[in-house]
């Protein structure tokens, strides 16, 4: 049946949604749930140590996140505006969204901190987006890291003392405008555990991008076009992942952002993972028949969202909706600096 974007509401309190993040990283709560039994199990996300295999390979998004967001001023007016990073484009050029979106007209120009960063609006976007061209002296991401804020989602209302928590212990690659949020509870005490289980640990990357902070703003799911994010995946770990399958191992995917670039791939290679790099704009939702990954771990995600159609697609509609309730009636932290799930066949 063809579901709506309704399909996939719930009521969620708002003092459930997490504002900081836990002291400890691996402290959080974890729901794990069996697709074929429906089974539930409260544990604590430490505990995910138990739920892997020798043999099985555990796959991490090892993007990290820009201090996108950035603060300047119209050099016309001297206004206030804020830039948000999204999407690297071409040399200079980036993809942004801008606020207030409706005075950024083509050809205005902004200048950032002391001078040492300015930009040109070249294109106008939908919903608020803007491709500007960046001029500069000295080094992008330096003159970033000194400028930038950042870019924590709209529901988090408190501010952050340490940045780092919004970056995975295991971030390395830059690009992205939010956190791959699955990886936050992994420490490495947590990761060596579990490669001396036996557990393969490897990397794929995707840039998180614009569909991050677009609702879905269609009735019909067929009718919902995704946003591309950049991806890449290098030859180890095409193979050790491969090797896992032929083993009998499970693939095991931490977020939907790995989910969705192993799927990508995949499914234009009759199920196996090849070295390669790209754009991807897969939408995952109820329907789709899994490729590659066995099982994922994965936060609880903001209502009528893609992320929630995405676990759908594996768990079925009704089961993560129950999931959720029982979520919220066991008071678990939601979004980004919530608590987890670890969703697997048994």
């Amino acid at each position: 049946m063809g579901f709506t974007t309704n399909d996939f509401d719930f009521n969620l309190p708002e003092e459930l949604i997490a504002q900081t993040p836990l002291k400890n990283r691996a402290s959080s709560k974890l729901l794990t749930v069996d697709a074929i039994t429906n089974k539930m199990e409260d544990k604590h996300f430490s505990e995910i140590i138990g739920e892997l295999n020798a043999g099985d390979t555990l796959v991490i998004n090892n993007t990290r996140v820009l201090p996108a967001r950035l603060h300047g001023v119209k050099e016309e007016t001297g206004a206030h505006c804020e830039v948000l990073l999204l999407t690297n484009t071409e040399g200079d050029t980036w993809e942004t969204l801008v606020k207030p979106a409706k005075r950024f007209k083509v050809g205005t120009k902004i200048t950032f901190g002391d001078g040492r960063l300015t930009a040109t609006v070249l294109e106008t976007l939908e919903q608020g987006g803007r491709m500007i061209e960046f001029s500069y002296d000295g080094v992008f991401l330096e003159i970033i890291e000194s400028l930038g804020e950042m870019p924590l989602p709209p529901y988090i209302k408190e501010k952050l003392e340490d940045q780092d928590r919004y970056q995975t212990v295991y971030a390395k690659e830059n690009g992205s405008a939010a956190a791959p949020t699955a990886g936050l509870h992994f420490t490495n005490e947590v990761l060596d555990e579990l490669k001396a289980k036996g557990v393969n640990v490897v990397p794929v990357t995707l840039h998180v991008g614009l569909g991050t902070f677009r609702p879905v703003s269609v009735d019909n799911l067929e009718d919902h076009k995704m946003h591309s994010e950049y991806y890449q995946i290098s030859p180890e770990t095409a193979e050790i992942v491969n090797k896992t399958k032929e083993a009998g191992g499970r693939v095991i995917a931490v977020g939907t952002t790995s989910i969705r670039t192993l799927e990508t791939v995949a499914k234009a290679n009759n199920g196996r993972l090849v070295a390669t790099s790209g754009w991807t704009d897969i939408f995952i939702s109820p329907g789709y028949e899994f490729a590659l990954v066995d099982a994922f771990v994965t936060n609880f995600h903001l209502p009528k969202s893609t992320l929630v159609m995405l676990v759908s697609a594996y768990l079925g509609r009704e089961n993560t909706l129950a999931c959720y309730q029982h979520a919220i009636d066991e008071k678990y932290r939601f979004f980004s600096f919530g608590d987890a799930m670890f969703v697997y066949r048994s």
